[in-house]
C-alpha cells in the first residue's frame, strides 16, 4: 500500500474497461445467473423493436461452442455516422455504455432493456462478438474482441430482409460458468412471449439432436398473453372459476395488464412485471393491485350480505389465498429501487393500477354473481383458516417462551453466537444426524436431524403446517417466526447458512424437494437473502490399496477407475456406492461434504418466481401426469414403474 494519495492515484477506466473490471456491478454476478443475463440483454433489444411494432420474430440459437446467436426482423441498428461521436452509430451502440435509442421517447415509448446497460455490456464481457445489420437493402457487419472493434463498420452486400443478428462468445477468463442451460433460457423466453402477446420467439440448441436428427428446439408464441400465462402457471391446480379474469387499460401513457385466477390451493402466487422485468420485490404496481382487490371484494361481500356471519375482520391476505395473478405494466420512465433494483418506485402507478383494476373488477363481479359468490365463499374459508393458523402459531411461540431458549431437543447447536459464521445442517434421519454430529466443527456448525419426510406444505392448510413437529423444530432452530400477514421476521435468525443435507438417492431427493417447498412457500425471504444451500455428498468411493478418490458423477467414477487402475487390471479397483449419509464415517462426511475448504454447496436462488411456482405446484400438487412427464424428462435416476 502506498501512502502518497495524489492526482496520479485516480484511475479513469476508458470505454468498456469498467465493465470488465467490475462485471458483477453490471450483470449481477459472473456465475450462472450473469452468464444467462447476457442473452437477456441482447433479446431485450429485439423485444423493444417488437413493442414498437417493428419486429415479429426473434430467434435465439445456442451454438455448438456455447456461443449465442440472436436474430430479429426489426429495423436493424442504425449504421450511419454519429454526429457527436464521429463514427458509425452501430459502433457507438456496441462500445459505449448507456448508448442507444431507448433513452429517447421518440424512438421507443417503453423499453425493457432500460433495466440493464445494454448490448455494449455484453460486448465488453465477450471474447468475441459479431453483429450483422440488414437495413435499407444493404448488409453491414462489425466484429469485436473483448469489446474492441476489429475494423470499422463495413458494407458486405445487398439484402431483401431487415433486422439485426448478434453472435457472442462469453469470455471464459471472466465467467466461472460457461455452459448455457437450455431450460433456463426457455423459461425466460416463454415468459417474454406471454408478456408480449403475438411475438414469435424460437430457441434452438445446436449442441443436442433429437431422435429424428433435428436440433432440440422450441417455439414460444402466445396470442392470449397473460390469460394463457396464468393458465400455464395453474395447469396443475384445480380452478375455482371457469376462466381467468382479464383486465387491461391505459392511463397517462402507463399500460396495465392483469390476469387473475382463483384455485383450490392455499397459496398466494402474485407475479409482477414492469417493462418485461420481473419485479420480485413488488412495488407501487403491486400495492395498487392489492388495494383494489381488497377494496372491491370487501365492498361486494358487504353489499351482498355474504360477510354477515363472520365474527372477525377479513384482511387482504384472505382475498389472496388460492390466487394466481399476473400484473404487467409498461411505464415510459420506470424508477427502480430496493436491494436488487427490482422494486418499482413510481408513485403515480399505484393510483393508475388501483383505478383500472377496481373499476373493471367491480363490473366483473356484478355481471358474474355466481362466480363472485364462489370466490367470496373461498375468502370466508381462508379467513377461518387464518384464524385457526394464528392460534396454532401463537401456541408454538408461547411454548417457545415457556421452555426457555425454545430450541428443539434434537438440535445439536454450535458454540458460536455469530449468525454470519454459523451454519445449520438439516439432516435426513437420526443415523446420518449422529454421523454429522461427530464429524462437524462444533464451533460454527449445528445439526438438526429430521425424522422421515416432512409435511408437504403445497397441499396443507396453514394451521396444519404449524402443528407439524418437524416444521416446528425448523422454525424454532432458525429463530424466525411468521407475522399474521405471512411475512417472515428474520431479525433473530441464528444461522446465515442453512444447509439441506440428504442422501444421494430418490428418497433423499424427495426430502430435499419437500424442504425446498417449505422454504419457497413459507420462508421465501431466506432464499431471497441467499441463506439456503444444498449439500452435495459424493456418490462413489473408488479405491485401490491405499489410494482412493471420491466421485460425484458417473464420468468422475469412470475416470477415477481408469486412473487408479493405471492401465493395469479394472477388477482390483473397488467401487463403493454411497446410498446414504449414514454409510460414511464421520471423517469421510467431514472431508467430502462439511469441510468449508473442500465441500461444494449449491446455493438456492430464484431465477423466475413464476417458473418456480409452477414447478413446485407440479411436483408437489395432486396432478400425476405432468409430474410423471417431468420426471421422465429430467430424472438422472428413477424407476418410473415403481
Amino acid at each position: 500500500m502506498q501512502n502518497n494519495y495524489s492526482a496520479d492515484s485516480i484511475q479513469v477506466l476508458e470505454g468498456l474497461e469498467a465493465v470488465r473490471k467490475r462485471p458483477a456491478m453490471y450483470i449481477g454476478d459472473i456465475g450462472f445467473k450473469g452468464l444467462h443475463h447476457l442473452v437477456y440483454e441482447v433479446v431485450d433489444n429485439s423485444i423493444d423493436e417488437a413493442l414498437a411494432g417493428f419486429a415479429e420474430l426473434i430467434e435465439v440459437v445456442i451454438n455448438e461452442d456455447n456461443s449465442i446467436t440472436v436474430i430479429d426482423d426489426g429495423r436493424g441498428i442504425p449504421v450511419g455516422m454519429h454526429e457527436k461521436e464521429k463514427r458509425s452509430a452501430l459502433e457507438v451502440v456496441m462500445t459505449v455504455l448507456h448508448a442507444g435509442g431507448k433513452f429517447s421517447k421518440d424512438t421507443y415509448k417503453v423499453s425493457g432493456g432500460l433495466h440493464g446497460v445494454g448490448v455494449s455490456c455484453v460486448n465488453a464481457l465477450s471474447e468475441h462478438l459479431k453483429v450483422v445489420v440488414e437495413r435499407e437493402g444493404k448488409m453491414y457487419e462489425q466484429e469485436y474482441e473483448i469489446g474492441k472493434p476489429q475494423y470499422a463498420v463495413r458494407e458486405i452486400g445487398k439484402t431483401k430482409r431487415r433486422g439485426t443478428t448478434t453472435t457472442f462468445k462469453p469470455d471464459t477468463s471472466i465467467f466461472t460458468v460457461t455452459t448455457y442451460n437450455y431450460d433456463t433460457l426457455a423459461a425466460r423466453l416463454r415468459e417474454l412471449s406471454y408478456l408480449n402477446k403475438g411475438i414469435r420467439i424460437t430457441l434452438v440448441d445446436k449442441r443436442e439432436k433429437e431422435d429424428d436428427g433435428s436440433f432440440k428446439s422450441d417455439l414460444f408464441h402466445s396470442e392470449g398473453g397473460l390469460i394463457e400465462f396464468v393458465k400455464y402457471l395453474d395447469a396443475t391446480r384445480a380452478p375455482l372459476i371457469q376462466d381467468p379474469i382479464y383486465i387491461e387499460g391505459e392511463r397517462d401513457m402507463v399500460m396495465v395488464e392483469i390476469a387473475l385466477q382463483y384455485n383450490q390451493s392455499y397459496n398466494e402466487n402474485v407475479h409482477s412485471y414492469v417493462n418485461n422485468i420481473n419485479t420480485i420485490e413488488g412495488g407501487t404496481h403491486v400495492s395498487g393491485f392489492r388495494r383494489a382487490l381488497t377494496r372491491t371484494f370487501k365492498s361486494y361481500g358487504d353489499k351482498s350480505g355474504l360477510f354477515n356471519k363472520i365474527k372477525f375482520n377479513i384482511t387482504g391476505d384472505d382475498f389472496r389465498e388460492g390466487l394466481t395473478a399476473l400484473i404487467s405494466v409498461k411505464v415510459p420512465e420506470p424508477q427502480f429501487e430496493g436491494q436488487t433494483k427490482t422494486k418499482l418506485g413510481n408513485g403515480e402507478v399505484t393510483g393508475i393500477v388501483e383505478s383500472i383494476l377496481g373499476q373493471r373488477l367491480q363490473h366483473f363481479l356484478e355481471e358474474n354473481p355466481k362466480q363472485a359468490k364462489t370466490i367470496v365463499e373461498k375468502v370466508i374459508l381462508a379467513a377461518n383458516a387464518r384464524h385457526a393458523a394464528r392460534k396454532a402459531r401463537e401456541l408454538v411461540q408461547r411454548k417457545s417462551v415457556l421452555s426457555g431458549a425454545g430450541l428443539p431437543g434434537k438440535l445439536a447447536d454450535c458454540s458460536s453466537k455469530n449468525a454470519e459464521e454459523s451454519e445449520l445442517f438439516l439432516v435426513e434421519g437420526d443415523s446420518a444426524g449422529g454421523t454429522a454430529k461427530q464429524g462437524r466443527d462444533r464451533h460454527f456448525q449445528a445439526i438438526l436431524p429430521l425424522r422421515g419426510k416432512i409435511l408437504n406444505v403445497e397441499k396443507a392448510m396453514e394451521h396444519k403446517i404449524y402443528a407439524n413437529e418437524e416444521i416446528k423444530n425448523i422454525y424454532q432452530a432458525l429463530g424466525v417466526h411468521q407475522a399474521e400477514d405471512k411475512s417472515l421476521n428474520i431479525e433473530k435468525l441464528r444461522y446465515h447458512k442453512i444447509v439441506i443435507m440428504c442422501d444421494a438417492d430418490i428418497d433423499g431427493s424427495h426430502i430435499v424437494t419437500l424442504i425446498l417447498t417449505l422454504f419457497f412457500r413459507q420462508m421465501k425471504t431466506l432464499i431471497e437473502n441467499g441463506y439456503i444451500y444444498i449439500a452435495t455428498p459424493p456418490l462413489y468411493l473408488v479405491k485401490k490399496g491405499k489410494k482412493f478418490r471420491y466421485c460425484w458423477s458417473e464420468e468422475q467414477r469412470e475416470e477415477a477407475v481408469e486412473h487408479l487402475a493405471g492401465g493395469g487390471d479394472k477388477s482390483k479397483v473397488s467401487i463403493q456406492r454411497y446410498k446414504g449419509l449414514g454409510e460414511m464415517n464421520a471423517n469421510q462426511l467431514w472431508d467430502t461434504t462439511m469441510d468449508p475448504d473442500t465441500r461444494t454447496l449449491r446455493q438456492v436462488t430464484i431465477e423466475s418466481a413464476a417458473e418456480c411456482d409452477r414447478i413446485f405446484s407440479m411436483l408437489m400438487g395432486d396432478e400425476v401426469p405432468p409430474r410423471r412427464q417431468f420426471i421422465e424428462t429430467h430424472a438422472k435416476y428413477a424407476n418410473i414403474d415403481a
